[in-house]
């Protein structure tokens, strides 16, 4: 991962932006949070980013700064716009690989869905699905999670989240928190 970061100075050398600029882009969420990282250096503490994703945001940001004003940016760049509409049918799953027929045909029938599967949904079924494949949790586990998915992701703010699937003697539990965790 760390091959993978560029610095804030390297990366305002490298693209021309002000200071200034790329905080305000953050403000109005062009750039996502998560992707500040603040690493300690040995000049203090300093912050990197993913380099390919914002290397290509700015990017992104430069070319259509002239034609949409900030507010109508964050807009198009935003993904929960793109997210709400998805829907994929069962045998788009199937044929894309994207969930097991058989975690399709255990969870899949309990969302009651009749023309195609929504990102949200999509998402538990393959957060089960891997971690059933994975060999990770038992089906009852798998049950549990699926339950706990349905009852209370939807109550979660907008953002990145992370799973945390977590057995001691037995116990099982599971852990939703705002990435980056």
């Amino acid at each position: 991962m760390e091959e993978d970061l560029i610095s804030k100075k390297q990366l305002l050398d490298l693209t021309g932006i002000s200071y200034g600029q790329l905080y305000r882009w953050k403000r109005k969420q062009l750039i996502p949070e998560e992707w500040f990282i603040r690493k300690s250096t040995f000049t203090g503490q300093e912050t990197f980013f993913p380099k390919d994703m914002i290397l290509s945001r700015i990017d992104n940001i430069v070319n259509m700064k002239d034609g949409l004003s900030l507010d109508e940016m964050a807009d198009k760049l935003s993904d929960k716009a793109s997210f709400d509409r998805v829907s994929v049918s069962a045998a788009e799953i199937i044929e894309r690989n994207i969930v097991s027929s058989m975690t399709l045909g255990k969870f899949g029938e309990r969302l009651g869905v009749k023309n195609g599967y929504s990102f949200d949904q999509l998402t538990y079924l393959l957060a089960v699905d891997r971690l059933l494949s994975a060999g990770e949790m038992s089906m009852e586990e798998a049950e549990l999670l699926f339950r706990t998915l349905m009852d209370k992701a939807s109550n979660l703010e907008s953002g990145s989240w992370e799973l945390f699937f977590i057995r001691k003697m037995g116990v099982s539990s599971f852990i939703l928190a705002q990435a980056p965790a």
